[in-house]
């Protein structure tokens, strides 16, 4: 037996380098790579090229730590593989090599998204937590104001008569909202609901406030003003909630009736191809005036404020009180940051807008419908020019005046129950007129008013010429609007003359019985 140097000592092996001897001595513990490495250094061959080690007669000697040593009598050769040998070797390899570095590169790939997605979440948190210190701010806020207005009203501060949602401080100046703006969610249109939306035909009353928001929010699109505005579609949502939130429930003067007038306003334009005659400010100017038009409307109208002598009669000195609160509150809420959909706008072009839109909105008080129509019907007989700034903004004030009030151009089922809820808001107010001892309007009045009698003066005398005077320029509107007015007024005297049938026939069963009671006697 060996001693334990001997077994655990350096190995030597001989070889013949170019017909030299040339020793080559590696530990005992060297791997068989290694000692590859070694003999290709020792054989002038380079690294990594296969080789296999040969002895004088020839035969392959195993290149590990165990291979039997020879003497400089019996070398041994290195002899380096062909490059077909290694052909398949190699093609394995590199096979190999190229599916190990596409899941390398797959995996950093992979981090570098979760680097990203990381980042993106934690900017969310951070803007989530600076919304959420906002809502603490604005909480504040409205617990100051309240605190201030209590103490208003403990002073002998308190508004009389028409409370609005806007409160007034002595000074004149507003204060904000009263209630914060919600979110409401996404309503995606259909085909058949976008082509229905630009028809007087739309049904209003199948419709949840949500699904009036979207369709208002696309109307704003698909008329290309939030491109040409540059407005910020979450500002433009913002907007729209401030202004629904800032319609009061009232019975007819409320958000679906904001609506209506919109969406007859966004009708006539795809219906009278506006597009073709007005500029997208125009349009612009149009679609927002139908939106604010009503804004904060008490349900109370003109005559019952200036007899009454709100507030709001003797802010605006009896002229068009609520049309001038409308138009004041619609700017209250493009005053705010977070809903101003001009603010992207230059400051000239917006006052140009701005007065567009309070001359629009003062349009629609009935009390000047004479002077606005005369007006109007003077141009269209003297040559209507699309290119005049005062007959162009004649058309848009008439325009207005016939989206606020072009219910009976839609179908009688559509129609008819708005006339319920106008009647319904007269009457709240003419039993008011009469406990307040005030005047009251004879069609106001529930003992003297039917829906007939309400409906046909209206129809005859203010909507059927303010329309027709319209088709003598937009001829396309005779069929889908004109001729349903009237129909309508048709409707309504068919309904007249039954009321008055049986008023007649009620008169002389009651003639009769009197007459029967006083032959008994």
């Amino acid at each position: 037996m060996g001693s334990a140097s001997s077994f655990y000592g350096p190995k030597n092996i001989y070889l013949d380098v170019d017909g030299k001897v040339q020793k080559v001595v590696f530990s005992r513990h060297c791997s068989p790579c290694d000692i590859k490495e070694l003999l290709c250094s020792s054989s002038n061959i380079p690294r990594n090229t296969g080789i296999v080690l040969m002895d004088p007669d020839g035969a392959m000697v195993s290149i590990d730590p165990t291979m039997p040593t020879n003497t400089p009598n019996s070398l041994y050769r290195v002899v380096p593989l062909s490059t077909n040998q290694l052909g398949d070797k190699e093609s394995i390899f590199q096979n190999v090599l190229s599916q190990v570095a596409d899941q390398f590169s797959r995996a950093f790939r992979i981090t570098e998204l979760k680097t990203e997605v990381t980042n993106r979440l934690a900017m969310l948190e951070k803007r989530v937590e600076l919304e959420g210190l906002k809502v603490i701010e604005i909480d504040k806020c409205k617990n100051e104001l309240k605190k201030l207005r209590d103490e208003m009203t403990s002073k002998g501060g308190s508004r009389v008569n028409c409370h609005c949602k806007y409160n007034y401080t002595d000074d004149g100046k507003k204060l904000t909202p009263r209630r914060d703006v919600p979110t409401y969610p996404k309503y995606t249109l259909s085909q058949e609901t976008i082509e229905a939306l630009k028809k007087p035909t739309f049904d209003v009353w199948h419709w949840e406030h949500n699904e009036m928001l979207s369709c208002l929010e696309y109307m704003y699109h698909d008329l290309g003003l939030v491109k040409e505005f540059s407005m910020n579609p979450i500002t433009l949502k913002r907007w729209l909630l401030a202004i629904q939130e800032n319609y009061r429930s009232n019975p007819f003067h409320n958000f679906r009736h904001c609506f209506c007038v919109s969406q007859m306003m966004y009708g006539m334009i795809n219906l009278c191809n506006l597009q073709e005659k007005l500029t997208l400010p125009d349009m612009c100017i149009l679609m927002t005036a139908a939106v604010c038009h009503d804004l904060d409307h008490p349900g109370y109208n003109n005559t019952y404020q200036i007899n009454a002598r709100t507030e709001l009669a003797v802010r605006y000195n009896d002229i068009s009180p609520l049309e001038n609160h409308h138009c004041a509150v619609a700017f209250q809420i493009l005053a705010l940051p977070e809903c101003n959909i001009f603010a992207n706008v230059e400051p000239e072009a917006f006052m140009l807008i701005r007065q567009a839109i309070i001359t629009l909105i003062l349009a629609t008080d009935m009390a000047r419908h004479g002077e606005i129509l005369d007006s109007f019907k003077r141009k269209v007989e003297d040559v209507f020019d699309f290119t005049n700034e005062e007959h162009l903004t004649c058309l848009k004030m008439v325009l207005i005046k016939c989206c606020d009030i072009s219910n009976e151009v839609r179908p009688t089922e559509v129609a008819e129950p708005w006339v319920d809820c106008l009647l319904e808001e007269y009457f709240i107010q003419s039993d008011r007129e009469k406990t307040e001892g005030l005047p009251v309007a004879p069609f106001m009045d529930r003992d003297k008013v039917t829906k007939p009698t309400a409906q046909i003066g209206f129809i005859k005398f203010v909507l059927i010429p303010m329309f027709e005077s319209v088709m003598k320029l937009f001829p396309q509107i005779e069929e889908i609007m004109v001729q349903p007015l009237r129909d309508s007024r048709d409707h309504y005297e068919e309904l007249k003359q039954i009321d008055d049938a049986m008023t007649e026939e009620g008169r002389k069963a009651k003639a009769e019985n009197m007459s029967l009671g006083v032959k008994k006697k």
